[in-house]
């Protein structure tokens, strides 16, 4: 039994979710989102709630019964809050700058590293050492800021490179003479 699954997902005001056929989309603010519903479940939108129910018993039904309902719960966040992730910088010489439609990363390399911004994305950088992504899709949030961060990760003797603002670099001890 899917203990996610059983909660509705209520809709705040000022987002609108309609269902064709099997395409859930939710409008907001700050865009539209579109989920493609699985076959094994059923959706249904009734006094400001979206509920999700497995059509069988089958574990991949109860699989996506818990999977569709994240899935949705964060749809209609992402239109009415949106998601930010941030990134901090670390090492001497490290640095981001916004410009255009342009993310310039100076990571200690020969070069300058320019990563297009995509247009779901909103990057900014308040300092030189931190990246805020953010925008409507979760995984878009997620997936361009392990890209960004996947130039250069933070290693573990000095702890230079690029991290997530929560995430603890393990430090390790250098060699003895």
């Amino acid at each position: 039994m899917s203990r996610v699954g059983k909660h509705p997902v209520t809709v705040p005001s000022g987002v609108e979710v309609q269902m064709s056929g099997q395409i859930l989309s939710a409008k907001g603010s700050l865009g539209t989102l579109r989920l493609v519903v699985s076959n094994d479940v059923t959706a249904s939108i009734a006094d400001g709630t979206v509920t999700i129910a497995p059509k069988d018993g089958s574990k991949h039904a109860r699989a996506m019964w818990g999977t569709t309902r994240a899935l949705v719960n964060n749809m209609v966040t992402g239109v009415s809050k949106g998601f930010s992730v941030t990134l901090e910088i670390n090492g001497v010489g490290y640095r981001a700058a916004v410009q255009g439609n342009t993310l310039n990363l100076q990571l200690g390399y020969s070069h300058e590293i320019a990563y297009p911004i995509p247009d779901d994305v909103k990057i900014a950088c308040e300092r030189p050492t931190l990246i805020t992504v953010s925008g409507a899709d979760r995984q878009r949030v997620g997936q361009i800021a392990a890209e960004i961060r996947a130039y250069r990760p933070p290693e573990p003797y000095k702890g230079k490179g690029i991290k997530y603002s929560t995430e603890i670099v393990r430090r390790k001890e250098g060699k003895k003479k």
